[in-house]
């Protein structure tokens, strides 16, 4: 599991910030970033959270670490850790909202958001870190190192942290309102998907008599970033399944094991390392704007 964890953590972080690299050189070379772009990016500094703050403390403990972490060290791990995961709710949802409202058609409900998609989306994703901000609060209070305090009660240790709690009542307000903001995500998610899959469908139907005549017929450009959208968004839906469920057994074990904690580990950080591949695998991404980039320079130089 040490091996798998640090595997997973490495390839991830080199993914995520090879594909920083080329936004970073885009934006340096004087291209114009897509509202896409922007969400992306933040996307990129969510899977970092993920990463860093989850799959490093998780990979040292399989290495036989135990409690490296001071009080104050597990508050600010936990907290980023969850901040990162509720903003990769949200850069998500964004990107799937932003991409079903472009491609739209001209008579549809959402014909209207199509010229302010980009203002809307952008403010979303900003308001996004205020909510995730303000809501992981609670973890600053219940999170330590060690125990210290006779009347705190450890209800679980995870290794290189404890998770602290004095009242019942104050776990039921922080399981709601955790869950309020990723219910209303995957919601927003998945009506954003089912739309997706309509409209290229139709789409579809539409174009069957060009398919027929043109054997060399290609997809449109806002079909593919469509297609890779939502394979981000199976993608993100099947790797959060998978820890949601560690999450659940987790709850429901008074000492889980540490199998147990390294699977949850794992699940939580297959798709900060898997997106930035899914991404460059994309006929949009960084590395093909680059190469256009370069062409269109040489064109110009060219006589």
């Amino acid at each position: 599991m040490g091996e798998i964890l640090l595997s997973q953590t490495v390839v991830g972080i080199l993914g995520n910030f090879s594909l920083l690299y080329h936004y970073v050189f885009l934006f340096c070379m004087g291209n114009r970033m897509k509202s896409t772009d922007l969400i992306l990016m933040h996307l990129i500094v969510a899977n970092f959270l993920n990463l860093l703050c989850r799959g490093i403390p998780q990979t040292m403990v399989a290495w036989g670490w135990r409690y490296f972490l001071s009080d104050l060290g597990c508050k600010l791990v936990f907290y980023l850790h969850r901040v990162g995961r509720g903003m990769a709710i949200a850069s998500i949802c964004s990107l799937s909202v932003f991409q079903a409202v472009s491609i739209s058609p001209g008579d549809s409900r959402c014909a209207w958001l199509k010229g302010r998609a980009h203002k809307h989306i952008v403010s979303m994703v900003y308001l996004s870190w205020g909510v995730s901000l303000l809501v992981n609060i609670v973890f600053l209070m219940y999170i330590t190192g060690t125990k210290t305090d006779d009347n705190m009660t450890i209800v679980k240790t995870y290794g290189y942290c404890s998770s602290m709690r004095k009242n019942p009542a104050a776990d039921v307000l922080h399981i709601t309102l955790l869950s309020v903001p990723d219910a209303l995500g995957l919601g927003l998610m998945l009506w954003a998907s089912i739309y997706m899959l309509f409209v290229l469908y139709t789409h579809k139907q539409r174009m069957k008599h060009i398919q027929r005549t043109s054997v060399s017929c290609r997809a449109s450009p806002e079909s593919r970033a469509t297609k890779n959208i939502l394979l981000l968004v199976s993608t993100f839906v099947s790797f959060y399944t998978w820890s949601c469920i560690c999450q659940i057994y987790m709850a429901m074990t008074y000492n889980p094991s540490p199998v147990l904690l390294h699977m949850a580990a794992l699940a939580m950080g297959c798709f900060p390392a898997v997106s930035p591949f899914l991404l460059m695998s994309g006929r949009s991404t960084p590395y093909s704007l680059c190469f256009t980039c370069r062409r269109r320079r040489r064109k110009m130089v060219l006589p």
